[in-house]
């Protein structure tokens, strides 16, 4: 049974003659004819049975029309589904980010992306902010189409680059007795509260390691997973803190003073993607606004400094 025939039979159902089908369909009414002998012939039950000058329906062709409908309105959707895709692409996100860069710099990103395609369907987005492990898990089951993570994971499995490798920043209140010096040294770490990210974070070690070198350590005042929780807290004047600057950046209006250091400590971020998943267009995209978004809040913090 050949989809023709279905499409025949279709046509003269909906039409109600073989003369109508034939001009809906730019073919002959003998073609018409000739494919309802064939589908009636392989389908071994009565179709049509002609009255006088009439074509008249059976009551098993109104059986089959209703699943031949359904398979019309299934083609209907692949070929709607297939327009939206040639002018318009996949239009669907989804990020994974840890909070570094989940809470305020992937809603910029977002934002630019709005404004980019501000006469195009908005994609059904889903931005999930989670710790770099549910990250890395979520990317390497396929449910992201990308992620971005600490390096404090391995991304094995993953496809993988580095986003950003960025000099971390002193943050402090406009109050703390640090805040008076433009650039801030291991030295003087030591000697005040420290507001700390966890003992497995990975700038955390480093900075501990350059610490150690000249035999200092920290005075931990608080520990948290969270950068942003570190921006508040010292806002608060409970201490200081060293962090990425993407997220120093969103708390410096509030306030906050970033300060430089004089030994560098670096935040890693990667980008993982499933190893086996092309990125759609609409991703591909987003991945574009990412690297601007970085690269103009970076001229942001390099202001900020300079102002110090």
């Amino acid at each position: 049974m050949r989809h023709t025939e279905i499409e025949t039979f279709r046509a003269v159902m909906l039409m109600g003659s073989t003369h109508k089908a034939a001009a809906h369909l730019g073919v002959t009414q003998p073609a018409i004819s000739q494919s309802l002998k064939r589908l009636q012939a392989e389908a071994g039950v009565p179709l049509f049975m002609r009255t006088g000058a009439r074509l008249m329906a059976t009551p098993e062709a109104h059986a089959l029309l209703k699943e031949v409908e359904r398979v019309f309105i299934g083609m209907d959707a692949v070929e709607h589904r297939l327009r939206s895709l040639r002018d318009h692409g996949l239009n669907h996100l989804d990020i994974s980010a840890y909070p570094a860069f989940g809470l305020s710099f992937m809603p910029r990103v977002l934002s630019r992306l709005k404004t980019t395609r501000a006469a195009l369907p908005w994609p059904q987005t889903s931005l999930q902010v989670l710790s770099s492990k549910d990250v890395r898990d979520r990317v390497a089951v396929g449910l992201s189409d990308f992620g971005l993570m600490a390096d404090e994971m391995s991304p094995q499995g993953l496809t993988h680059s580095t986003f950003a490798n960025l000099p971390g920043v002193a943050v402090m209140s406009q109050a703390h007795p640090l805040a008076r010096f433009k650039a801030i040294r291991m030295e003087q770490l030591a000697e005040v509260p420290f507001l700390a990210l966890n003992p497995e974070d990975a700038s955390r070690r480093r900075l501990e390691a350059l610490l150690a070198k000249s035999s200092l350590g920290l005075q931990v005042a608080v520990q948290t997973p969270y950068a942003a929780s570190v921006c508040e807290m010292a806002l608060q004047g409970l201490g200081v803190g060293v962090i990425n600057p993407v997220t120093a950046l969103d708390y410096a209006s509030r306030g906050l003073v970033l300060r430089r250091l004089h030994t560098e400590v670096s935040f890693a971020c990667l980008l993982v993607m499933p190893s086996n998943k092309v990125l759609s267009g609409i991703a591909q995209q987003l991945l574009g606004l990412m690297r601007q978004q970085l690269a103009e809040d970076m001229r942001h913090l390099q202001n900020n400094l300079q102002a110090a």
